[in-house]
């Protein structure tokens, strides 16, 4: 149990090359046109960036991680290709399919008894895109990983990736944006409450604001982040 928890304590790490701390999903853009002015804009547009991670990604999360294969490979596409359509900037739709192939090669690496890589033979194959979410839970559902475990994983990293953000744009100090990375970990259980039983269909965006900020970012004059 001990050696499970330490790799995927690893694969969390912000050390391990997937490309996610190069994007600032909106955050960047959200400051400097006045969305987020203070601490307390930071604290509610990760409240709400977070909202929609579950509400947008959990549900596609669930339908990849329960797909078997080869014996559900028709299943897939359909789950692809919606979520494919759900990413509507182009720089967070090029930053997925650069972080799924990272996250494959990595996973590989580690592990090339898994069978990790056949995931990624079988998108080629289909000419599926190669997106972050559906590899993820397709490649840990083959590491043996539960689900509730994949969702917390997923959540740490995107609340992660946002905090680091934050403190190299300047918006939080190195030891405020940790204390409140901290913080947020005690509404994970709340956020995540009943987010097994949602299915791909039922993926929703729920923040208006930020998916305007995230268009936003190419306006941004001198910019930080890729987004």
């Amino acid at each position: 149990m001990s050696t499970r928890l330490a790799r995927l304590f690893h694969l969390a790490d912000s050390a391990l090359p997937t490309g996610g701390f190069a994007y600032s999903y909106g955050l960047e853009s959200s400051r400097t046109f006045g969305l987020v002015r203070n601490q307390v804009g930071v604290r509610n547009y990760l409240y709400s960036y977070l909202q929609q991670v579950v509400g947008l990604e959990i549900p596609f999360l669930n339908s990849c991680f329960r797909v078997t294969l080869p014996a559900d490979a028709h299943l897939l596409p359909l789950i692809v290709a919606e979520y494919d359509a759900q990413l509507l900037v182009p720089a967070l739709h090029k930053g997925s399919l650069t972080q799924g192939k990272t996250w494959l090669r990595v996973l590989h690496s580690f592990q090339p008894a898994a069978g990790v890589a056949e995931v990624g033979e079988w998108f080629a194959q289909e000419e599926v895109p190669l997106h972050f979410v559906p590899v993820l839970a397709l490649s840990l559902a083959r590491l043996g990983y539960t689900l509730p475990e994949i969702h917390t994983l997923y959540l740490h990293l995107a609340l992660r990736d946002q905090i680091s953000a934050a403190i190299r744009l300047g918006c939080l100090g190195p030891m405020e944006g940790h204390r409140l990375q901290h913080e947020f970990y005690a509404i994970f259980d709340d956020l995540l409450a009943g987010a097994e039983t949602a299915d791909y269909r039922m993926a929703a965006r729920s923040a208006n604001l930020l998916d305007a900020a995230q268009m936003l970012h190419e306006q941004v004059y001198s910019r930080l982040f890729q987004n």
